[in-house]
């Protein structure tokens, strides 16, 4: 199976050093030296990573056969691709890889249905997880384990305990509007909510998803 695991961005120095757009949770077995990437465009490569370094918070690649600037720089927007055997799992015990998510059903700790699982996003703090409503529209949610606590491979789920409001927009006005009311119980309820919000946006380091 073949995975995105990279973005080449600009040129660096002058001996050949690209930037990269990293992909993956894992840049040290998938974009380390001797690793050999295929590429979007394919006429790009394949390319074999000679060496690599972190420099200002980015990761910079030298690829062979690239030699100056000019070389690296046409390679500017090349998607990195590895190959990875289907069956391959993380070290991490709580961590999967893009492919075994995406196609889950994404249920309640009830089991009701919310949707499929369409797409993970990683974002530099956290991860997200697309899943498609069956009305169509989409709903992001944070890929953290107050969040996902379940994930089924057997069974091909992702159980979610979403905050007020996250997959039904709806629910969060009224739960606002309670608030403002005076009902009883309204405003503890509205608080936790935010609480379980703050909470969410705390643990936005913990994303376990790898490309």
């Amino acid at each position: 199976m073949q995975l995105v695991v990279g973005k080449i961005g600009r040129a660096h120095g002058i001996k050949g050093d690209v930037s990269v757009e990293v992909r993956t949770d894992e840049p040290e077995l998938r974009l380390g030296p001797g690793a050999v990437l295929l590429t979007d465009p394919a006429s790009a490569g394949p390319l074999t990573v000679e060496s690599g370094k972190v420099h200002s918070g980015r990761l910079l690649l030298r690829f062979a056969g690239v030699k100056d600037r000019n070389d690296a720089e046409a390679l500017r927007g090349t998607l990195l691709i590895a190959e990875v055997d289907p069956d391959e799992r993380p070290e991490e015990e709580d961590e999967y890889y893009d492919h075994q998510l995406i196609g889950l059903d994404v249920v309640l700790l009830d089991g009701t249905l919310v949707g499929e699982l369409t797409e993970v996003v990683h974002l530099p703090y956290q991860d997200l997880l697309t899943v498609k409503k069956a009305d169509g529209t989409e709903v992001l949610v944070p890929f953290v384990e107050k969040i996902v606590p379940t994930i089924d491979l057997e069974n091909q789920r992702a159980v979610i305990d979403p905050p007020l409001g996250l997959i039904d927009p709806d629910q969060a006005v009224v739960a606002v509007a309670s608030a403002e009311g005076g009902a009883e119980g309204g405003p503890a309820e509205a608080g936790a909510g935010a609480e379980d919000g703050d909470d969410a946006a705390g643990d936005a380091g913990e994303g376990k998803a790898d490309a």
